[in-house]
């Protein structure tokens, strides 16, 4: 059963026709990756989903509601979170910090509370920080939360845009390019990290270049060229199919 479907979904900027009636369904559950050359519309797709830009057309469907009819910052609520294709963190705060901004959607209290230090708000700091150390042991960085997050080693910054992404208990994650300038190593370490996502219920939708990731995560590729898709299905189709082939993986050993 589908949790976020795009239906008929365009998007134009001036005369550019940037996703043309794109639909696109993703299952609860599964990993499913979107794919195809620079320019192709993805992170435009991705944008339309958290509600920075609007459609020109088309429904955004998440877990039966649609979500044109929410503000972005009401996106993260029901359970949408990402991350993004050029690395978003606040360099000069902690780990833990970064982490802590993650849980701010699902804090429940007001600016008297706050401001005064409550009782009430002491446990909602307490709970917070104690799901953040969850969330860096999660993620291998439990030595890390005091560290300044610009100063860690760019594959770990990745690891703290996903752990704050994490913090806001997701229904799904969007996960834009996170294999980008990461080297091997660090690679099969997201390869892990994002298995373990799944393995916590959590559905997964995600842009990458990076092919041997993509054929060994994912259950259902989603293709697009200039702003539509050309392609869906499971891995092996997605390697053997002319069209896929002939505008973006080339006769390489997935064709």
């Amino acid at each position: 059963m589908a949790l976020l479907e795009t239906r008929d979904l365009t998007i134009k900027f001036g005369g550019l026709l940037a996703v043309s009636k794109l639909n696109l369904k993703v299952n609860g559950g599964e990993i499913h990756s979107l794919i195809g050359p620079n320019g192709a519309g993805k992170t435009t797709v991705f944008n339309a989903i958290t509600r920075v830009i609007n459609p020109t057309s088309g429904d955004v469907v998440f877990d039966d509601e649609n979500l044109l009819k929410h503000q972005p910052h009401q996106t993260v609520k029901i359970g949408i979170s990402r991350t993004f294709q050029n690395l978003e963190i606040f360099k000069l705060m902690s780990v833990m910090d970064n982490f802590l901004v993650g849980y701010h959607s699902r804090l429940k209290t007001n600016w008297f509370n706050e401001g005064i230090k409550t009782p009430g708000f002491k446990r909602i700091e307490r709970n917070a920080e104690k799901e953040a150390r969850e969330i860096a042991s999660f993620l291998g960085m439990e030595n890390r939360l005091n560290s300044f997050a610009g100063m860690l080693p760019y594959g770990l910054q990745k690891m703290v845009e996903i752990g704050r992404a994490l913090m806001s208990k997701p229904k799904i994650i969007l996960l834009d390019e996170p294999a980008a300038g990461l080297n091997n190593a660090e690679t099969k370490e997201l390869k892990k990290i994002i298995f373990k996502i799944k393995e916590k219920g959590i559905t997964i939708l995600i842009v990458e270049h990076d092919m041997s990731l993509v054929m060994d995560i994912s259950e259902n590729i989603t293709v697009m060229n200039f702003g539509k898709k050309i392609a869906e299905g499971n891995p092996e189709k997605i390697k053997n199919n002319k069209d896929v082939i002939e505008a973006y993986l080339g006769e390489s050993k997935y064709a």
